[in-house]
This record gives C-alpha cells, sequence and structure tokens, in this order.
C-alpha cells in the first residue's frame, strides 16, 4: 500500500501528459475537415459517457489496479492510432479509445488512493495525497500543452508519439500498483432499478437538481472554447509569423497556471459573497468567455482563454462539497455518473448541431466560428438568468442538509 501511495503523484503526472491538448482539433481539420473535426470530438464524449458507467463496475468488481491498466492501455492504443493512421474511421476508433481512458481512470485512481491509506490508517492523510495528486496533473498538463505545441509545429504526429509514449510509461506504472482491499456494494444496491431509486430520491432536493443544472451546463460551456479555441487561434493568427501550434501550447500551459491562481483565492471569495453567487459568478465568467471570442476575432482575443479554466476553481470543489453530504453513499455514484452523463450528452448534442451548420472545407472560417460561438453565447445567458431566478428556491446558502 505505502508503494500505491509513493506512486500515485507520478501516475497522475504521466496520465495528463496529454501532449494532443492544445492541437487536437488544428490535425483533424488539416487531415479532413472542420465538420469532421467537430464531430470526432462528439464521438470522443460519447465514447467516454457511454463507457463511464461499466468502467465504474469494472473498477468496483474487477479491482482498480486492472482497470487502470487497462486505462493507460487504451490511451496509448488511441494515441498510436492517431499517430500512425489516418482518416475519419482510424481517427473515430482512436477517439473510442482515448474515451475509454478517461472512462476507466476516472474516479478509479481516487478510489485506489483513498482504499492504499486506509489500509494503512492513513485516511487523515487523504486531502493532502489528492493534492499532491492535482498539483502533479496540472504540471503533466501545463509542461505537455507547451512541449506538444513544438512537437506539433514539425509535425502534428508527433505530438501523438509523444503522447503514446506517455500513456506507455503510465501503463508501466499502473502495472506496479497493488490492489488495495475494498468491498463491493450489494446486489440489491448495483442493480440499474436500485440505483435509479437512489436517484430520483436525491433529486427530490431542491438544491441538488439545482446543481445537477448547473454542472450539466458548466460542463458544456467550460469545453465550448476548449473545442473551438483551436480554430480560433489558428484564424485570428492568419498572416503572422507566430506558429498557431506553439501559441495554442503556450495558451494552455499560460490557462493551467491561471487556474491554479484563481484557486488560491476561492476560498475567500466563496466565504465573502456565498455559494450561490460565487457559483453564478463563474458560470458567468464562462458565458463572457464565449462571448468576446464571438465579437472579435482579434489575435488579442487569444488572452481570454486564458480563462477557460478559472470557473471550475471557482466552482467545482464548493458543488462537490455542498452535495457530497446530501447523498446516500449507495446512491452516490450513480447520481454524479448521470450528472456526467447528461452533461456529456447534450454537448455532444449541441457539436452535431453545430457540425451540421458549418460550411465543408478543410479550415473552420472565422465567420462560421464566430456564429458558433454567438448561438452558445446567447443560449448561455437564457440558463444564466433562468438559474439565478431559482437560486433563492433551491436554498445553497441556507443549511447542509437539504
Amino acid at each position: 500500500m505505502t508503494r500505491n501511495v509513493a506512486l500515485y503523484p507520478w501516475f497522475k503526472f504521466v496520465q495528463n501528459l496529454t501532449f494532443w491538448q492544445a492541437i487536437w482539433f488544428l490535425l483533424f481539420q488539416n487531415a479532413l475537415s472542420a465538420a469532421e473535426a467537430i464531430l470526432l470530438y462528439a464521438v470522443y464524449d460519447v465514447a467516454t459517457t457511454v463507457m463511464e458507467v461499466p468502467s465504474g463496475y469494472m473498477s468496483d468488481r474487477l479491482g482498480r489496479r486492472r482497470t487502470l491498466i487497462a486505462a493507460a492501455f487504451f490511451g496509448a492504443v488511441g494515441a498510436g492510432l492517431i499517430a500512425a493512421g489516418s482518416g475519419f474511421a482510424i481517427f473515430a476508433i482512436a477517439q473510442v479509445c482515448l474515451g475509454a481512458t478517461a472512462a476507466f481512470s476516472s474516479g478509479t485512481d481516487n478510489a485506489l488512493l483513498y482504499e492504499s491509506l486506509k489500509a494503512q490508517g492513513r485516511e487523515a492523510e487523504v486531502e493532502a495525497q489528492e493534492t499532491r495528486g492535482w498539483q502533479a496533473a496540472l504540471m503533466g498538463l501545463a509542461l505537455s500543452a507547451i512541449t506538444g505545441g513544438f512537437l506539433a509545429s514539425y509535425a502534428f504526429q508527433w505530438a501523438f508519439v509523444a503522447g503514446a509514449a506517455a500513456q506507455a510509461v503510465a501503463l508501466c506504472i499502473a502495472w506496479r500498483f497493488v490492489e488495495p482491499p475494498h468491498g463491493t456494494r450489494a446486489i440489491a444496491n448495483a442493480g440499474p432499478s436500485g440505483q435509479w431509486q437512489h436517484f430520483r430520491q436525491a433529486m427530490q432536493r431542491s438544491v441538488l437538481v439545482w446543481l445537477f443544472v448547473l454542472s450539466v451546463l458548466m460542463y458544456g460551456f467550460s469545453h465550448v472554447p476548449f473545442v473551438f479555441g483551436q480554430p480560433f487561434i489558428a484564424q485570428a493568427l492568419e498572416g503572422v509569423a507566430w506558429s498557431p501550434p506553439i501559441v495554442s501550447g503556450a495558451v494552455s500551459t499560460v490557462m493551467m497556471l491561471v487556474s491554479v491562481l484563481a484557486s488560491l483565492i476561492a476560498v475567500r471569495l466563496r466565504q465573502r459573497i456565498g455559494l450561490a453567487a460565487i457559483l453564478l459568478f463563474a458560470f458567468a465568467i464562462q458565458i463572457g468567455l464565449i462571448g468576446v471570442l464571438a465579437l472579435t476575432s482579434s489575435a488579442l482575443a487569444i488572452a481570454v482563454l486564458f480563462l477557460r479554466m478559472v470557473p471550475n476553481s471557482f466552482a467545482r470543489p464548493f458543488i462537490v462539497a455542498r452535495m457530497q453530504p446530501l447523498l446516500d453513499d449507495t446512491g452516490r455514484a450513480t447520481y454524479l455518473s448521470l450528472q456526467s452523463f447528461v452533461g456529456r450528452l447534450l454537448f455532444a448534442g449541441s457539436l452535431l448541431l453545430a457540425s451540421s451548420q458549418v460550411q465543408q472545407g478543410t479550415v473552420m472560417a472565422s465567420a462560421d466560428i464566430q456564429a458558433t460561438l454567438g448561438i452558445y453565447a446567447i443560449g448561455g445567458v437564457f440558463f444564466l438568468l433562468a438559474l439565478t431566478g431559482l437560486a433563492g428556491w433551491a436554498k445553497l446558502d441556507v443549511d447542509r442538509t437539504g
């Protein structure tokens, strides 16, 4: 168990060396078309969504170690297929593999850490150890974003070659993990009818309904700049000597660092203005960011992308902390997985609609980018006003039990 705790930050670091994070759209639209590039992200999102619940069952029944090994294996295969392959079908298969990686590792890595600490009587250290893992993950993301941008400036495929190598290292680390002792849920609780009953009971609380809707919306609006930010950068830098892959990688690196700085003031801000206010503020930042990108194609607007992860720092920890005491132990995973499922499904659906409105071509035009972002921004304003009006009904700041 001591080995698991020691290896955990290294696993999180290597797992997040996603060198392609800042250039994947540029590669896909260069090899295929802008519409197909959007569709490929939808393939990834749907694949992740579909496999989330089965991967949780796999983790509970077959073990944490085996599930993490599978996650790293599929990551290496997915990145390798994109690096060596071509054509929509191959890229779609690769996106399914990368979706499996995200689904299999989600929650399982946290469970392995907690259960390893518990086996040693060190449960009190879980917050500190998770913080180490989070910091390692951010370091991996920041380092791989800028490095991947430089690699892609020579050839897009090199970023995926590096990513496949990183996942192979993650596979080696996962292989060295020791399966921690953990219990399994009773069959009655694990069955679909029992889990659905727990979810229905949770959704009888107004605060959980409100947080569910907000989380679903914030997932989608957080990923809008992620999907459309890369073609925006490419169009904004047209005619400029700077390399779009390098700039995109640098933007992602700064984005991660800015989000860390935001997290340092988040707790104090939440204490000063309250939970409802900080969550609505975070959502408003997401919408404002998209609105700015919709109104201008200037290269100066690239700086706005630095703020993409700030809303997550202002919202995610507080949403989880508010939800957890209100969820039953036997229904917590179902609630969270359905929340993720709905968020991914709705966002994937919006991407399918967006791809149908994009002109056929190898490069997404500025007019298409701004029109698409404008629709998202207008929809976001509507949802923000609705959530603001319902915040009093949800009683987020009233107590911790209802």
